[in-house]
């Protein structure tokens, strides 16, 4: 499901990361084609952001201090969030690319092919398919 935004508007993105230069990395990649609304650093911080903020995509790490990336998805989901949720990790497991569709991503990507995969996964969220990196 789309936020209420069409799919021909620019991408309203929060950005969950807990490392400031891996944030500062995809908020430049995204703000070539994307608004960066907002970022977070932990789990808390990105529930309280989603709700403030309403984007239409949320680019979060799976691997943070606190609560998961997973947790905040599915927090995300049960919330009746509409953002579509496209995982940006350092894993390629399969049992964790499984675990991020369950808890409610469209999206995952490889942090080594962030240049390369990232633009793509939102943009292919945002029009309601689904994105896995080849690598993972």
């Amino acid at each position: 499901m789309l936020s209420s935004a069409t799919s021909s508007e620019i991408a309203r993105v929060l950005v969950v990361d807990d490392n400031e230069a891996m944030l500062a990395r995809v908020a430049a990649v995204l703000s070539r084609e994307c608004e960066v609304v907002g970022s977070a650093k932990d789990g808390a911080a990105a529930l309280a952001a989603a709700e403030a903020l309403k984007p239409d995509i949320i680019v979060l790490d799976i691997s943070m201090p606190g609560m998961s990336g997973l947790e905040v998805a599915t927090r995300l989901r049960h919330a009746g969030s509409t953002a579509g949720v496209v995982f940006l990790t350092v894993h390629d497991e399969e049992e964790l690319v499984l675990a991020a569709k369950a808890a409610g991503a469209r999206g995952y990507v490889v942090k080594t092919r962030l240049l390369s995969d990232l633009m793509t996964a939102v943009r292919e969220v945002r029009a309601g398919r689904s994105f896995t990196s080849p690598s993972a």
